[in-house]
């Protein structure tokens, strides 16, 4: 008697698809890396309802009122010497006094700078 030869089993192709998925994760985890953190130490302002804007080039006023521009100390003065008069983008701590804000603000608008935006956590997310 001779056997039927045996069937064939189809493969499963939830293998190749978990391929794929853990390709596109393993992408999308560097690909968000590549941005620098702002700063570690920084504590954002929450608002809602803001237009969004991503801060290229903002100062950063830190909790204790000092200003940082990319990483080294700046004023307002010296920051607008080097810098157009346009829209000016600070990321303010969460823990910054509202005086030292406001004093920093006034401070850009009266050395040149047309407008300036807080950036804060709604903006960045």
């Amino acid at each position: 008697m001779i056997r039927p030869a045996p069937s064939r089993r189809k493969r499963d192709a939830t293998i190749a698809l978990i391929n794929v998925v853990f390709l596109m994760l393993v992408f999308f985890l560097i690909a968000g890396t590549v941005a620098p953190p702002l700063s570690p130490d920084l504590e954002l302002v929450d608002t809602s309802g803001l237009e969004g804007r991503e801060p290229p080039d903002a100062l950063v006023l830190h909790a204790d009122g000092r200003l940082s521009f990319r990483g080294s100390d700046a004023d307002p003065e010296t920051y607008m010497a080097g810098h157009d008069t346009g829209t000016v983008r600070i990321v303010p701590d969460r823990n910054v006094p509202a005086r030292r804000l406001i004093e920093v603000t006034g401070s850009l608008r009266r050395n040149g700078a047309s407008s300036v935006i807080l950036v804060t956590r709604r903006a960045l997310e």
